[in-house]
């Protein structure tokens, strides 16, 4: 199998589960107004579905997915709950229009978390499905730890949420073991044998969470679970951000989502959370677009393409360049133009040098400040060709 040469030519949806699983990282916990900025930001940006929390916990968070379903944003807004009736009941009392049924479907979860069997939890899923539909609801089955159920059985679970009226299958990769190739194979059998969508559900245990979810969409799956700033339990789930433009940019797929507010709403689940986005971090961390190296900002200067699969705007960044250790001529130049400030060209190896200098005693890049004082004291020391436009 190639994945290479594999194209998507179906359309893709995305679910952010932010607002659920993201809150469930470890020590995470938003305020009711920040679960409604956060919702009416990811409708800005064009998701196409909010899973808004779990309505049967009742009290703020009950009242906080039904103050989502009243801002009438124009996206879906879905529920997550147990396979209980009395759950989906819960979400239908917050007028949601979509609900996620979720139950085991790996053995070792069934029968050492639930204490069940396989039949129990079909009929589980078929009671709950039956219910959900009853009231008209859009409804997600999610399987859960279906990474590591037994494929046939996990075909028979599909196969009974479908006949008992669901609308999706959310494959659940919950404790993130698998990689590209595995969930390529067990997504494309799914949909060769049971004529259902699926969405794909991927954590990132081992850094696959937005490769595994890609895979999904390559095999037919056409939802995907999703959290700004890859938030989730553990490790955390594929990236928003990451995977929109991962399909925008390698495999030729644009979702139409308003990436250039990508910073604004990283920023702001980053800050609501109380987890700063990493500056290294892909797509949205603040050093992605930041230049030091001489080789890097002179290739940058000449064509930003040469170093830049996409632009900075596109996502809501700015390109920068700083003066560090392995800077050179075309970083200087760019931030003392930046300033409003001119060098003779034959004067530039002499800062060039002293700057240097400076940042290797000093261990770390130098402030902008730093840099153009550098530049004044050589001014001082009688350099008089030196001057200020």
């Amino acid at each position: 199998m190639d994945l290479a040469n594999l194209r998507i030519e179906h359309p893709v949806y995305i679910d952010d589960t932010t607002l659920r699983d993201g809150e469930q990282t470890a020590g995470v916990v938003f305020a009711n107004d920040e679960k409604i900025h956060i919702a009416r930001l990811l409708a800005e940006v064009g998701v196409n579905q909010i899973e808004a929390g779990i309505p049967a916990m009742g009290g703020d968070e009950k009242k906080a997915i039904a103050d989502i379903v009243s801002l009438r944003l124009p996206v879906s807004i879905l529920a997550w709950n147990r396979a209980v009736v009395a759950d989906i009941q819960h979400s239908i009392d917050c007028g949601v229009d979509a609900v996620a049924i979720s139950i085991s479907a790996s053995d070792i979860h069934i029968e050492h978390k639930l204490r069940k069997t396989r039949e129990w939890v079909l009929q589980a899923v078929r009671e709950c499905v039956e219910f959900a539909k009853k009231h008209d609801l859009y409804v997600s089955v999610n399987a859960e730890d279906a990474s590591r159920a037994d494929l046939d059985y996990l075909v028979q679970f599909a196969r009974t949420a479908k006949e008992a009226g669901a609308d999706r299958l959310r494959f659940c990769d919950t404790v993130g073991v698998l990689d590209p190739y595995a969930t390529y194979e067990r997504v494309k059998r799914l949909r060769e044998e049971v004529d259902i969508e699926v969405e794909m559900h991927t954590h990132n245990d081992f850094g696959m969470a937005t490769a595994n979810a890609i895979a999904g969409v390559l095999a037919g799956a056409s939802y995907v679970n999703t959290t700004v700033n890859g938030l989730g339990e553990r490790a955390g789930n594929a990236a928003l951000e990451e995977f929109v433009m991962a399909l925008k940019y390698i495999f030729g797929v644009d979702l139409g989502m308003r990436t250039a507010r990508f910073r604004e709403l990283c920023e702001y689940v980053a800050n609501a959370s109380g987890r700063p986005i990493p500056t290294w971090k892909p797509i949205t961390g603040a050093n992605l677009f930041v230049y030091s190296s001489e080789g890097r900002a002179s290739g940058v200067v000449k064509d930003p393409t040469t170093y830049e699969i996409f632009a900075p705007g596109d996502v809501g960044l700015l390109r920068r360049f700083i003066f560090g250790k392995y800077s050179g001529p075309s970083v200087l130049r760019q931030k003392l133009r930046q300033y409003g400030r001119e060098i003779e060209e034959e004067q530039i190896p002499e800062l060039v040098a002293a700057l240097r200098n400076k940042s290797i005693a000093m261990k770390r890049a130098l402030y902008d400040e730093e840099v153009l004082q550098e530049y004044e004291d050589m001014r001082r020391l009688g350099v008089n060709i030196w001057r200020s436009s």
